[in-house]
């Protein structure tokens, strides 16, 4: 029996490992004609504002979140060569691996696709890094590219 992914989902937070990714998981969805869903999520800042001034509205502050995905969407998009490919973008806010594990499962996605650094060195310490908590969190396979 031959597997043949329908939905693939690129995690991407615009840095170049994200986009070889990206590169990657278009390759295989040209080969098995998949949707290739790819997915920003962005963790709110906390205390983004420093230790001067007043905190931003809620309206600046949606407003910066979402210039910050487009932009790590937008830029890992035109790093692939998309002819051919059918393209699904969202954007999402919130915990990167939670908010990827989730999108996978109310999407039907047959695979999960990302780079295996992309988080700052503080996060990695802190919390792991993102790729380590989807491999561990996901229902569906995932495959980390170098």
């Amino acid at each position: 029996m031959k597997w043949e992914p329908k939905t693939i989902v690129v995690g991407t937070d615009g840095s170049e490992l994200a986009q070889h990714a990206a590169q990657v998981a278009a390759d295989i969805a040209r080969k098995s004609g998949s949707t290739l869903h790819f997915v920003t999520v962005v963790r709110p800042p906390e205390g983004w504002w420093g230790v001067v001034g007043s905190p931003p509205s809620a309206a600046a502050l949606v407003d910066a979140m979402a210039d910050a995905q487009r932009g790590a969407l937008d830029a890992t998009v035109a790093s692939i060569d998309s002819h051919g490919l059918n393209i699904v973008t969202a954007e999402e806010l919130g915990d990167p691996a939670t908010q990827l594990v989730a999108y996978c499962e109310s999407h039907d996605a047959d695979l999960l696709v990302i780079g295996k650094r992309g988080a700052g060195f503080m996060e990695r310490l802190m919390m792991g890094s993102v790729a380590d908590r989807v491999v561990h969190g996901s229902e569906v396979p995932v495959l980390v590219v170098p």
